[in-house]
């Protein structure tokens, strides 16, 4: 099964841009979405070919949102609001089992479309697609705790999440596989210019601890970097600005965080960078791998 995830930032640009043939090329079995920022509603009929979008866009308009598409409609929703739902492939609602997620830290964010996991209905897997806040430099940024305070919040959460989803869904005799924005390089090895970016937000001491204790062997594994274990990157993010996306000054921010029966059945995982700057899809490239699910079980 191939697996990707993608932040467009803005679906509508990036299928201006060539989202729908790229994808089409890739043979992606499931893709998620991040920084949609509009309904699936809104977007012209057939925009996903023959995916079943899984959407929530939560209610600030034109910021924010996830997805996830699927070749099959999911066998089951799990979302921190109301507003997730599923569309087929001719745009018509799927009346689908929506599970509200309970999570104290969570809930302060429900309405920002920053969460979704679906339960696959053709393999025994939970796929969840992440936007984690941005965050800020606090204190080495003057009126920035506000923005630091609320990013480590959604940490403490989503840590406790991360932990009873895997859970959940080994009791269902599911793997659990997190994909999306994380907003934080992990390493040295996850940016081009680690030195200079050790006060800038994602590359903190305290955001990288918080990976740190999310993983490991026994909880979820980090695909990319287990198959690529001594590469700098590879990376996924580029400014627009400037010469960063020709240098590749780059940051790795978007992962695929598996359950370890998982991760193991991982045999490719790659950054779909793009050959030229006219060619960028968004300011993140797709971040894609291949999972032999038939060794599941």
């Amino acid at each position: 099964m191939r697996i990707g995830t993608h932040n467009v930032n803005g679906i509508r640009a990036a299928l201006r841009r060539g989202f729908t043939d790229f994808w089409a090329d890739a043979g992606a079995d499931v893709i998620a979405l991040q920084e949609v920022r509009c309904r699936v509603e809104d977007l012209p009929s057939g925009a996903f070919g023959d995916y079943h979008a899984t959407w929530d866009a939560g209610q600030k308009a034109g910021r924010n949102g996830v997805a996830v598409l699927t070749r099959r409609a999911p066998a089951q929703i799990r979302a921190l609001d109301d507003f997730a739902h599923t569309v087929a492939p001719d745009g018509s609602p799927e009346q689908l089992p929506v599970t509200r997620i309970v999570n104290r830290d969570l809930a302060a964010f429900r309405d920002e479309g920053r969460y979704v996991e679906v339960d696959l209905a053709d393999a025994p897997l939970r796929v969840a697609s992440l936007y984690l806040p941005k965050g800020a430099a606090w204190p080495y940024e003057e009126n920035s705790k506000e923005k630091y305070d609320r990013k480590m919040r959604f940490l403490r959460g989503l840590a406790r999440q991360i932990t009873a989803s895997r859970r959940e869904a080994a009791q269902d005799g599911r793997e659990f596989l997190i994909m999306g924005d994380f907003n934080i390089a992990h390493t040295k090895q996850d940016l081009k210019n680690w030195r200079s970016n050790q006060k800038s937000e994602g590359f903190l001491p305290e955001e990288r601890e918080w990976l740190d204790s999310v993983i490991s062997p026994r909880r979820m594994i980090d695909v990319v970097r287990t198959l690529h274990p001594d590469q700098d990157g590879p990376y996924s993010w580029w400014s627009w600005r400037g010469q960063a996306f020709a240098n590749d000054s780059g940051w790795r921010i978007d992962y695929h965080l598996a359950s370890p029966n998982l991760a193991h059945q991982a045999t490719a995982a790659w950054s779909a960078r793009e050959d030229s700057y006219d060619a960028r899809l968004s300011d993140h490239c797709p971040v894609i791998a291949d999972y032999h699910l038939d060794g599941l079980g």
